[in-house]
């Protein structure tokens, strides 16, 4: 038997405990690695936020973190059954069912948000979706994972051109799939636009899927209800004509920007521990780079790139106030 197999008889409650307890280990090591990369990526992305509200920010992410990994672990030992019984409530439904009922298809944009496999088995009752799976290190991990997303009906298709085909195929085919957009990819398989201001390499699949077939785009987070007991899914229409514009850098950029609003809601909830920013023009890997030059980078951007508005005066410097309670 998979040694994580034992999470199926260890009830989510006590799980969720013992996450809780991991977080705050890690926030009295302040030189972690997770901790270090949230610290950096918020930096990038809100400087104007203060020390206080940051730090609180930090331990927020953490624990969302911590509670998302043990979340998705759960969801994959046990039955699909069980994770859909874990969803309480879907806003904005009627959105959902629009884009599945598009003839020409349709792609949900599942940003790094929440605890997106839960909602995994949740969305698989609409319909078999078509989804790319790339292998996990480690056996042990890669069949336990493996195993879990199969019992869905989703055909599961390898992260290369053949995957690509047959993801088009089935959007032709009016059938839908499911991508997270906010990776980094590859060069050959990325342009250089902003994400949350800060002008990063970012993929280009989804905007050449959406320019060739026309489908429905939809995004999709689940996110962990404030009690604590279950999941909602939130719906967002994602039809800015941006979207579908055949430059692949404007059409990315486009998808940059619903993705800000949709981590916006849920802002401590992202996986802010992902080094999403790995290459950045100007000063390369800032998880890597020179604390003093990367302080001049964010100093510089702040200071002279007069980027969104919102960004700067409402939502960064208020995003503890929007976030989850913990």
């Amino acid at each position: 038997m998979n040694p994580y197999q034992v999470f199926k008889y260890v009830p989510l409650s006590v799980l969720q405990v013992l996450a809780r307890f991991v977080a705050y280990i890690i926030m009295r090591m302040p030189n972690a690695s997770l901790t270090r990369a949230i610290n950096i990526n918020l930096s990038l992305v809100a400087p104007a936020l203060s020390a206080a509200k940051k730090q609180a920010l930090i331990k927020d992410i953490v624990l969302h973190q911590y509670l998302s990994s043990v979340e998705s672990v759960k969801s994959w030992a046990m039955s699909p059954e069980w994770s859909i019984k874990q969803v309480r409530d879907v806003h904005n439904k009627d959105i959902l069912l629009e884009g599945l009922n598009n003839p020409n298809g349709m792609l949900a944009i599942v940003p790094h948000l929440g605890t997106w496999e839960m909602m995994n088995a949740w969305l698989n009752q609409f319909g078999a979706p078509t989804i790319m799976y790339k292998p996990m290190k480690g056996n042990i991990t890669n069949d336990f994972v493996l195993q879990g997303r199969s019992r869905l009906n989703a055909t599961l298709v390898p992260t290369d051109a053949s995957g690509v085909k047959a993801i088009f195929k089935t959007l032709k085919q009016g059938g839908f799939s499911i991508i997270l957009p906010d990776h980094v990819p590859e060069p050959s398989g990325g342009v250089v636009v902003p994400f949350f201001g800060i002008e990063t390499l970012s993929s280009t699949l989804s905007s050449k899927l959406a320019s060739k077939t026309k489908c429905a785009l939809v995004g999709l987070s689940c996110i962990r209800r404030d009690d604590g007991r279950g999941f909602d899914i939130y719906c967002y229409k994602l039809d800015d004509p941006a979207l579908y514009d055949r430059n692949v850098s404007t059409a990315a950029h486009a998808l940059n920007q619903a993705m800000e609003g949709m981590i916006y809601d849920n802002f401590s909830h992202y996986m802010w521990g992902y080094r999403r920013f790995k290459q950045i023009p100007i000063i390369g890997n800032p998880y890597r780079a020179d604390k003093a030059a990367l302080a001049d980078f964010i100093h510089a951007h702040h200071n002279n790139d007069n980027r969104n508005e919102k960004a700067n005066n409402g939502n960064s410097t208020n995003l503890s106030e929007n976030t989850k309670d913990s």
